[in-house]
């Protein structure tokens, strides 16, 4: 059987924390940001977590164990 490939935009997405969660960057953060409020963007920086809903699709187009 062939090796799974990565996904290769999802690879570009998508980091492993140490405790094993995948990080994601925050959208609405690329353009039209002078409408958007300083402490917005500034909340926008930040890295979040991927959520247990999305978890599964995410580790499948990573590779990674189930």
């Amino acid at each position: 059987m062939p090796k799974m490939k990565t996904n290769s935009s999802a690879k570009k997405r998508f980091k492993l924390t140490g405790t094993g969660k995948i990080a994601r960057k925050n959208a609405f953060k690329s353009h039209i940001l002078t409408k958007k409020s300083t402490k917005q963007k500034r909340n926008l920086t930040h890295t979040s977590l991927v959520s247990a809903a999305d978890m599964g699709n995410v580790k499948r187009m990573l590779c990674i164990g189930k």
